[in-house]
């Protein structure tokens, strides 16, 4: 079973949302409505919480856990690349985008409409502001920002990923 209860805690699921049956959604998370949880991902909330909103897709491979008694918190609209690894980040925001193989660490600030390239370790405690992109090994802020351009490209992929939710028939609900 890929949604299943860990020492007493129960995942729930929202409305819409599509977790595929390699993936696994185990103990004390909460997913919001219309998320698309892909192959192999792991969202792991054995002695820490998840908390994922809305809309949001958690590519290939993803690894999301938190510390004991801890919580990862990661907001709507969010992609998540294939194969990154969220560990108890303070906060991922709206509509931010974290690429293919990054890690984000540790009690990490992500702000809305951020974007971690692809392969970037954001390091424990590091804020990567609103609108701001970060990339490297450790991830610095680039002077480029992210515009209007950017942000359309982006919603537009987001949306597929809801669209993906809405073509399989299988849903679990909370």
């Amino acid at each position: 079973m890929t949604v299943s209860s860990y020492a007493g805690k129960h995942p729930v699921i929202g409305p819409g949302t599509w977790v595929h049956p390699s993936a696994d959604v185990f103990g004390d998370v909460v997913v919001g409505r219309d998320c698309w949880i892909g192959p192999g991902a792991r969202l792991r909330g054995d002695y820490g919480w998840i908390v994922l909103g809305d809309c949001c897709a958690v590519e290939d491979n993803c690894v999301i856990h938190a510390r004991p008694d801890e919580v990862c918190s990661i907001g709507s609209w969010v992609t998540l690349g294939h194969g990154c690894v969220v560990h108890n980040a303070k906060h991922v925001g709206d509509y931010a985008v974290i690429g293919m193989g990054t890690v984000v660490s540790d009690w990490a600030e992500i702000g809305e409409w951020a974007a971690v390239a692809e392969g970037a370790v954001v390091r424990q405690r590091a804020v990567v502001p609103a609108a701001r992109i970060a990339a490297g090994v450790p991830a610095r802020l680039l002077e480029q920002e992210v515009d209007d351009e950017y942000r359309a490209a982006w919603l537009e992929s987001k949306r597929r990923y809801v669209k993906l939710c809405e073509r399989n028939p299988r849903e679990y609900g909370a």
